[in-house]
């Protein structure tokens, strides 16, 4: 047991390691030992133990940590040697294909658009339409050709039919004794955690425990712990340390200091980068490597099935769907300068958003966050849960477009940025279906009393007055188990 410990480990630095030569940190690390030889404390006899020093006092000892941080939070443990490289994308075969026949989907419909519209998918711009565009550049997105024509590749409920329908072709769902009561909308086995555990989990939300977004602490008066909370913040600003900021924010973030501590969680540089359109931006095709989907490939006229002549389109590897702008239009908030609002975005894709709309087996994964959801609901509210789906109106069926949006555009802007400071806390999207489950507790009278699935959706339409901590907090911690 020791041994295979030992070689995980060893395959994960190994890893880490060698994704960091390839970035611009290792470069930078490299021209500051170089820069460092001609300062005077630099003695020959000492040399690998003084250069070591002079990065530590210099700050970039803490850059690289927090660079080997970012990586472990994003990556997935390595797999065994022998095991086939797709594992690490997603371990249950079922699942891989459950995503490839999607992937089919979207393309055959993205196709058919494109062939009903006569709007090729790719192509180069006109020398007139550069130039225009270089000249409209900062303005981009104000003036939009009209897309009234272009619908969605797809919708959320579109995606929830094809999980409904998912199976695990080893056993019929009956079989396991766990999972035969199971009466929701998601009928494939995995582990999902139970109250007990999520407690254990998420345990700074705890009653005892100082939390921003509530109002009524009876520990602590608000103003006191926000005082405090803010200081200790700002201590951590300072340090500059990912973990540390991590571990913070699972108690909320200050207003003032949220957008300098989700950057220095997601590891994001202070250098301007070049802009790109997110479809255009080829280094977001890295996170194939842990994502179960696949990008898709287009190929060049006339050479259909040549790998050499084959391209990922769009370049980024991502079809957007409908309401995919959501998980962007918050971060403006935060962020003003178009580069650092750039990166947060992306860097919150690659490490959150795309599970949300990719089949996998993943604790974070759409599929694992619905089962969790019902499981919930089943378990704690029982008689809501069955009169709900005696009706016709499954709640999942109702909290489905919330999670696979994380809330966006559904909860006010305050208390939707306070569930993603917990999203990036815990480093999860398990706190979705939590929350979801909790919202449903708070409206369970009225839901008791409707009898369509149009009724029940006019309860629940409007969440812009719900205050999430305080929801979160009673369904977690104050629900009898």
């Amino acid at each position: 047991m020791m041994l295979e410990e030992d070689t995980g480990l060893s395959l994960a630095i190994a890893q880490i390691v060698q994704r960091l030569k390839g970035s611009s940190l290792h470069s930078q690390l490299e021209r500051q030992a170089r820069s460092s030889l001609h300062k005077p404390e630099i003695k020959l006899e000492s040399l690998k133990e003084d250069i070591k020093e002079f990065l530590k006092a210099s700050g970039w000892e803490k850059k690289l940590q927090n660079a080997v941080y970012s990586e472990l939070s994003v990556f997935p443990s390595p797999c065994h040697p022998a095991a086939p490289p797709e594992h690490m994308k997603e371990p249950l075969v079922y699942m891989r294909k459950a995503q490839g026949s999607w992937e089919k989907r979207i393309l055959k419909s993205l196709n058919s658009m494109c062939t009903e519209l006569s709007i090729p998918l790719a192509r180069k711009r006109p020398i007139a339409e550069q130039k225009e565009l270089l000249n409209k550049w900062n303005e981009m997105g104000t003036d939009e050709p009209d897309l009234s024509l272009f619908r969605p590749v797809y919708a959320p409920k579109d995606f929830l039919e094809v999980l409904m329908n998912l199976r695990n072709p080893n056993y019929e769902s009956g079989d396991q004794p766990s999972f035969r009561n199971h009466l929701g909308l998601i009928q494939v086995p995995l582990k999902v955690k139970d109250i007990p555990e999520l407690r254990d989990y998420f345990s700074e939300l705890g009653l005892t425990t100082g939390q921003l977004g509530i109002d009524d602490s009876t520990q602590v008066p608000p103003e006191l712990f926000e005082n405090e909370h803010v200081r200790i913040g700002q201590t951590v600003l300072a340090e500059q340390d990912s973990a540390a900021a991590q571990q913070y924010v699972r108690q909320g973030c200050p207003t003032a200091l949220r957008a300098e501590l989700w950057a220095l969680i997601l590891n994001i540089s202070n250098q301007p980068e070049v802009l790109l359109c997110f479809s255009r931006d080829t280094s977001v095709l890295e996170h194939f490597c842990y994502n179960s989907a696949t990008p898709p490939k287009s190929y060049i006229r006339g050479k259909l099935g040549m790998e050499e002549y084959a391209v990922f389109y769009p370049p980024n590897g991502v079809i957007p769907f409908h309401g995919f702008s959501m998980y962007v239009a918050p971060l403006c908030f935060l962020y003003h300068e178009p580069s650092k609002l750039y990166q947060i975005f992306r860097e919150m894709y690659v490490r959150f958003f795309f599970r949300l709309h990719a089949i996998s087996s993943h604790p974070s994964g759409i599929v694992s966050l619905c089962l969790l959801f019902e499981t919930l609901l089943q378990t704690h509210l029982p008689q809501l849960f069955y009169h709900l789906r005696e009706i016709g109106a499954q709640p999942l069926r109702i909290s489905f477009k919330w999670m696979v949006r994380a809330f966006s555009g559904y909860l006010a802007t305050d208390q939707l940025l306070l569930l993603w400071d917990r999203i990036l806390g815990y480093n999860s999207l398990e706190i979705l279906p939590v929350l979801a489950a909790a919202v449903f507790a708070f409206r369970a009278v009225n839901l008791m009393e409707v009898t369509s699935l149009a009724a029940a959706e006019a309860v629940l339409a409007d969440l812009s007055t719900l205050k999430v901590m305080p929801l979160l907090q009673i369904f977690l911690f104050a629900t009898v188990t």
